[in-house]
C-alpha cells in the first residue's frame, strides 16, 4: 500500500467508498462542499451514485431511502445543517434503519 497525502474531507470520501458506501445525497454547505465534490467524482467510478438534493431534510430522507432499499449511503453537513435533519434522523432509529 502506498501512502499518500490528502485533505481531511477527501480522505473522508475515500474511506467511505473504501468501506462500501455507494450512495450518496447532499446539499452543497461549507464545510462538507468539498466531501461532495469528491464523491460526484468517484462514486460513478466505482457503480454508485450521487445525488445533489434540494436541502439537508430531503438529503437525510434519501439516504434513508437507499438504505432501505439495501445501499450503504452517505450525507456530509454542517451544524446547522445537521440540526435541519433531526426529525429524519429520529425517524431512522425509530424504524430501525
Amino acid at each position: 500500500m502506498t501512502a499518500r497525502l490528502m485533505q481531511g474531507d477527501e480522505a473522508c470520501a475515500e474511506g467511505a467508498i473504501a468501506a462500501g458506501c455507494r450512495f450518496f445525497a447532499g446539499y452543497p454547505i461549507t464545510p462538507a462542499t468539498d466531501i461532495a465534490e469528491v464523491l460526484a467524482r468517484r462514486l460513478p467510478q466505482v457503480g454508485g451514485k450521487f445525488i445533489q438534493m434540494e436541502d439537508e431534510i430531503a438529503s437525510m430522507a434519501a439516504i434513508i431511502g437507499a438504505s432501505v432499499g439495501g445501499a450503504k449511503a452517505m450525507t456530509a453537513t454542517s451544524g446547522p445543517g445537521f440540526s435541519l435533519m433531526q426529525e429524519n434522523i429520529g425517524y431512522a432509529c425509530m424504524a430501525e434503519i
